[in-house]
């Protein structure tokens, strides 16, 4: 099946506003993810993987930090006609006002989908984990003759809240759409029979219900049909319901291990998740890798640490004694001695500091990057560039699920976030830690 006909555009996200404040200085995709990649990796690594290699990624807000990761990251041999280009939001004479909406981010560059050799639009989330060949998803759009296909994973109740729930007949025709049902009412209405799912070639494990995952295969004259004829917003809630109503929707099943990168607690469980010694989403996956910047970084150095159940980036320095555990250690991690670190995540450093300027910041009573001896950090994320002194204790000994942001910590769904560049100095503790 091939896909050299098939546009992708990747919608870089609004502001991330329930990932805050890891999205105070970046934009989502942009945000680090397994200690080396960034969210925006996985929707491109898909494409390349899947043999698409006309990529557009649309973008609004913090968008400096992933201009800059895509621009020296993915690019592509000058004879293959491929590319990844950002769509940053602009103002032009017909369109004055920024992004209103998912939709409307496409709609404003309506003439980049008018090629004559375009016959598919792949539209994709540009904050999700998962890894899927889009020739798969090509291959039940075409078999069904359909306009607009659609993948879906099965769920159940507990979580169907947090989703738009599809109904569909026999033959995986898409004939209705719920946002995010609540009552048992409102299930009952877009209950699929476990029956189709088993046949499908999915274990349906006691789920009955199939969400939307965001991801939207499109023929390029009915995307254009509709954008151009109304004033829709948003894919999800707005052009998809309208397309069920008017065009042939086809369902795409998938049952592959599928995470919203959009909450704290998601990223931060997807995280920890990735450094199990058993994790749902394999990174080592030799015929389809997540894809990323080359840094050219020296191996990391363990002196007489304990290592468990996490992932080790390059780049870092572990100091002897220190105890790691279920955690992620990002890029250019300077670990000291007797560190604990439990259940966290901590994104690293984007450059090393000299000797010299060392020396100045313990001059001036300012820890050097990383984290200072004997520190005690558990269940935190700990954000880019952060200098954290000896003895400090970063612990949510209160079981708070939120706190307020300041400058030097903040609590988001039971998790500590330490925000990028903040300065932790020797003998720190959150205001309401026990003495």
């Amino acid at each position: 099946m091939s896909v050299s006909n098939v546009l992708a555009l990747v919608l870089g996200g609004g502001r991330g506003t329930r990932l805050y404040p890891l999205t105070r200085d970046r934009s989502k995709p942009a945000v680090p993810l397994a200690g080396k990649y960034r969210i925006i990796d996985v929707p491109l690594s898909n494409c390349i993987n899947s043999g698409v290699q006309r990529i557009y990624v649309m973008t609004q807000f913090n968008s400096v930090s992933l201009h800059r990761h895509i621009r020296r990251t993915y690019r592509f041999d000058a004879f293959s006609g491929g590319y990844v280009e950002i769509l940053a939001a602009q103002q032009t004479n017909e369109a004055m006002a920024w992004y209103q909406g998912t939709a409307d981010a496409v709609r404003q560059h309506i003439k980049l989908l008018q090629d004559s050799d375009i016959k598919q639009v792949l539209v994709l989330s540009g904050d999700q984990l998962y890894r899927m060949n889009y020739a798969d998803l090509l291959a039940t759009h075409e078999a069904n003759n359909a306009d607009v296909t659609i993948a879906g994973i099965p769920v159940n109740d507990s979580v169907s809240s947090a989703f738009g729930i599809m109904r569909f007949n026999s033959t995986g025709r898409v004939e209705g759409f719920l946002e995010k049902p609540k009552t048992a009412n409102e299930l009952d209405l877009v209950r699929t029979d476990p029956t189709w799912i088993e046949q499908a070639g999915i274990q349906a494990a006691g789920r009955s219900l199939m969400a939307s995952m965001g991801i939207y295969l499109f023929d390029r004259d009915c995307l254009l049909d509709l954008l151009l004829k109304t004033d829709y917003q948003d894919f999800g809630k707005e052009v998809f319901p309208a397309a069920i109503r008017a065009k042939h929707v086809q369902l795409h099943p998938f049952d592959g291990y599928w995470e919203d990168i959009g909450t704290i607690a998601s990223y931060y469980q997807c995280n920890i998740d990735l450094a199990s010694s058993k994790p749902p989403f394999e990174l080592a996956t030799p015929h389809a890798p997540i894809y990323s910047r080359a840094r050219f970084l020296p191996p990391s150095r363990v002196d007489g640490a304990s290592v468990q159940g996490s992932l080790i980036s390059d780049g870092c320095t572990i100091g002897a004694g220190a105890v790691i555990e279920n955690s992620v250690i990002g890029l250019r991690c300077q670990i000291g001695k007797n560190v604990v670190i439990r259940n966290s995540v901590v994104l690293g450093n984007d450059y090393y500091e000299t000797p010299e300027r060392i020396e100045v910041d313990l001059s001036q009573n300012v820890p050097p990057l990383g984290i200072g001896d004997g520190s005690i950090i558990e269940k935190a994320i700990i954000d880019k560039n952060v200098r954290i002194g000896s003895h400090v204790k970063i612990v949510n000994e209160r079981g708070l699920t939120e706190l307020p942001d300041d400058a030097q910590f903040t609590i988001r769904d039971g998790v500590v976030v330490v925000p990028k560049n903040a300065i932790l100095e020797n003998n720190w503790k959150p205001s309401f830690s026990s003495t």
